[in-house]
């Protein structure tokens, strides 16, 4: 049984056992060199230099035990080809080790018999607010928009996600395996994203995903001109003047910090939190992820990119991104978008049910996300409805083209393409066993694995996650309700 209680992981003995994370040794200081330099007396510690890809709060994820597992007599959808008709997948120390028509099942391995229902990798949602929105809401957990200044890049949601939100293991029951975090879209900058396994932790550390790339959420549009009306930017223009102010900045502030950590001659400059964001942005070490509506927008994002030689990664929402899905394509830059939402404001006016459908005909990696809580767990639903309103279009579809959607194509918007997203020997071994086809709106995720581990099973009861909010106060033997000695009136 996986519950959080007290805060403590507790497990007990079940069909496939599993234990709490080994405690991890404490981090090394971030940044190599300078964690080197900080032993000496009289030199800078690390938490004073800006270092490329410095990492001070590294993950502390340990994937839970796991057994060898095969399921077969399953149809696979691997995202990495055809479906595999009535065919067989093994899974050993956390990997997809094979898949195929059949394959070698070791006497120790734990064999499912899928019985003709269906798998999939695990779903990555590239753009969550879970833990930094969570539930039950209200001001006292709305930690998501840092609506104090329109560029805020030194912020970092994993300093807001709230590990105990009782939307993760929601989440997981709907197969997503994987998600990106990110700020809100008040501002220009909002700040930098966290990557996290959808796995019970105490803190957010436990579910970083390890070494998966920072993304920077940008914003354009209506909302920080909405925000910040009464100070500026008022107006569009306002908003790519930001813009293009921040980036010469970090410019300047990139060079600056990479003579000195190549030559380290004399004082080093004074670190800036949001420049050292932007600075790595330029690097090509953080990955941006630009919430934006309109196609034009969506243009000028990409000139003003190309203006500062950075990759924007993706447009989230992009309900206009089939007017410009060839820029897209052509800039390498995927979209991430709903399937039918649009017309709830004006900058949304123009959406259209098949946007994610043409984008996928233009060429470039189209990708269904959720930006809510409710969707996200039902990713598999909307990436169906995407595909019917293509096919509707005239566009020819296949479900294995759609599976990408939310499975490899946002595993490479999160820099993680080589590691998740797809059912192929040596990657991780996050995996979704589906009650029915997937793009049936009557199949539910039944069994899911995360690096090879039983982390949810819908026939279980024991096997399903629920965090210390939910859980509260769980005494140890059952206390017998005490009964009352009068009756009548009120205390």
């Amino acid at each position: 049984m996986r519950r959080i209680v007290g805060t403590f992981l507790l497990l007990t003995a079940c069909a496939q056992p599993q234990v709490s994370p080994a405690p991890s040794p404490e981090p090394a200081p971030a940044g190599g060199a300078a964690a080197t330099a900080a032993a000496k007396p009289g030199t800078p510690g690390a938490g004073a230099l800006s270092v490329p890809e410095a990492n001070p709060y590294p993950s502390t994820y340990t994937p839970f035990a796991s057994r060898p597992t095969v399921i077969r007599n399953v149809n696979i959808f691997t995202a990495a080809g055809p479906l595999v008709r009535n065919g067989a997948i093994y899974l050993r120390d956390g990997k997809v080790v094979q898949v195929g028509q059949a394959v070698n099942a070791p006497a120790d391995a734990v064999v499912i018999d899928g019985g003709g229902k269906y798998v999939t990798p695990g779903i990555v949602d590239d753009h969550s607010h879970l833990g930094v929105y969570p539930a039950p809401g209200g001001q006292a957990l709305s930690d998501g928009n840092e609506a104090t200044n329109p560029e805020t890049a030194h912020v970092w949601a994993e300093h807001s996600v709230w590990p105990q939100d009782p939307q993760f293991p929601r989440n997981l029951a709907g197969g997503v395996t994987t998600l990106q975090v990110l700020p809100g879209s008040a501002n220009l900058f909002g700040g930098r994203s966290a990557v996290l396994k959808v796995v019970p932790s105490r803190t957010v550390q436990g579910m970083k995903f390890p070494d998966a790339p920072y993304g920077l959420k940008m914003a354009c549009g209506e909302n920080p001109k909405r925000v910040y009306q009464s100070r500026g930017p008022a107006t569009r223009m306002g908003n790519v003047a930001g813009f293009r102010a921040a980036w010469i900045k970090a410019e300047q502030y990139r060079r600056k910090w990479d003579k000195w950590n190549e030559e380290k001659k004399d004082d080093p400059p004074t670190r800036d939190l949001a420049m050292e964001t932007l600075a790595e942005v330029l690097r090509g070490n953080i990955l941006v992820h630009n919430h934006c509506y309109r196609a034009d927008e969506m243009a000028q994002m990409i000139d003003v990119a190309n203006e500062f030689g950075y990759k924007i990664r993706s447009f989230h929402h992009g309900v206009e991104a089939y007017k410009v899905a060839d820029l897209m394509a052509k800039n390498d830059i995927s979209g991430s978008l709903w399937a039918d939402w649009g017309g709830f404001k004006m900058e949304a006016i123009d959406g259209v049910i098949g946007n994610l459908a043409l984008v996928h005909a233009a060429g470039a990696r189209a990708i269904v996300h959720s930006d809510d809580p409710s969707g996200a767990q039902r990713l598999n639903q909307e990436a169906a409805k995407a595909l019917e309103a293509g096919r509707r279009l005239g566009i020819t579809l296949s479900e294995e083209d759609v599976i990408k959607w939310v499975t490899i194509n946002p595993a490479w918007a999160l820099g993680l393409d080589d590691r998740i997203g797809s059912l192929e020997p040596g990657k991780n071994a996050d995996v979704v066993l589906w009650s029915a086809n997937p793009f049936s709106v009557y199949a539910r995720a039944e069994k899911v694995w995360v690096d090879g581990a039983l982390l949810y099973d819908r026939l279980d009861p024991n096997e399903q996650w629920r965090t210390d909010f939910e859980l509260g106060f769980v005494p140890a033997t059952p206390v017998m309700p005490v009964q009352p000695t009068r009756t009548g009136g009120h205390d």
